[in-house]
Order: structure tokens, then sequence, then C-alpha cells
């Protein structure tokens, strides 16, 4: 398997990290990418591939949509891997927003 060595190089990445994404870089696209699959192919368990998995989003080289039904119920997590780092939004969108606390029009005056 041909990737980038950029991640290799980052500082910013725990050696976990860099395994981590250097393994599913190297995984065929229709691999069980769950945090169980993952596990199963090391020696590291579940939460010690979560902890570096949110690593690897923070850092932008994952991203994760959940997945969703014709019913709307959640299917499995879709996890996007890149060889380069990626943008994080601060603020992550939501496809259905929550309402949160509604502004006034009229702001108040003090007398």
């Amino acid at each position: 398997t041909v990737m980038s060595n950029h991640h290799l190089r980052n500082k910013e990445l725990t050696l976990k990290a860099k395994g981590l994404l250097s393994q599913m870089l190297s995984l065929p696209e229709d691999w069980d990418y769950t945090l169980q699959g993952l596990s199963f192919i090391n020696r590291e368990k579940i939460d010690a591939i979560r902890t570096a998995v949110w690593e690897l989003e923070k850092a932008g080289y994952i991203t994760r949509r959940q997945g969703r039904d014709d019913k709307g119920q959640m299917t499995a997590i879709e996890y996007t891997i890149y060889e380069q780092p990626q943008p994080v939004s601060d603020y992550p969108t939501l496809e259905n927003p929550t309402s949160g606390k509604p502004v006034s029009d009229f702001p108040t005056t003090e007398n």
C-alpha cells in the first residue's frame, strides 16, 4: 500500500494514532471500520481504539457521519479517512439542528 507519510511526521499525533491511521489507510475500502472491527485485528481493546479515532478526528484525519435509514433510524457510522488533515469545524453542523435559546427581536432598554 502506498500512502502519504505526512501523518507519520506530524508531531501533534501520538504514536498510537499514527499507527492506527497507517493501518486504516492500508485496509480495503469495504473493511469493517467499526471500533470492534479495528479492535479485532489489533491487540488494543475498543477503548484504546476509540481514543485514537477521537484523536484522528480532532486532528482532521477522520470524519464520521451517522447513517440513517428511510425511517430515520440510525444505521452504521460512515468514516472518511484522509491521508492529510482536513480543516476541522469548531462548530459541527447538524442535519436536523435543534433550536437553542430564542433571541428577542426587541432589545431591552434600561431606564
